[in-house]
């Protein structure tokens, strides 16, 4: 078929059409992996987020252990490994090192409740501040 587009000599728009539709597959095709991509690096990013002390990790490098401490500062997490003698050592990571976790990341229903419990919470001390400004200046 291909052969006999290329000994054609028409230039009619109906020899075209395969070459748009292999175009527009692949347009579609790499539309979709980015897509794709893009959902599974914010779901990881989001369970990176919800480690926790606790929480059990194996870092890119292979090794498993259990967070101790979290940095979200730093973007850093503490990893205490060892044997199940007793012989622990405690190590510093960047949060990008986490290559699998048991944190679930924490529903979107709790994190809307924990914002407003904050954001009362900041509204509450702002009103302490003010309180604590009016008897001041009397």
């Amino acid at each position: 078929m291909y052969l006999n587009l290329l000994a054609e000599s028409t230039n009619s728009w109906k020899s075209y059409i395969p070459i748009i539709v292999i175009v527009v597959l692949l347009i579609a095709f790499f539309v979709w992996s980015f897509i794709s991509q893009k959902k599974k690096q914010k779901a990881f990013t989001v369970t990176v987020n919800a480690v926790r002390p606790g929480s059990k990790v194996k870092t890119i490098g292979g090794i498993v252990g259990e967070v101790v401490e979290v940095n979200d500062e730093e973007n850093t997490f503490v990893l205490k490994t060892g044997d199940s003698e007793g012989n622990y050592s405690y190590m510093k990571f960047d949060k990008q090192a986490i290559y699998q976790t048991d944190a679930k990341p924490e529903p979107a229903a709790a994190q809307v409740a924990e914002k407003k419990e904050e954001a009362k919470a900041e509204e509450a001390a702002e009103e302490k501040a003010e309180e604590k400004d009016e008897k001041e200046d009397k």
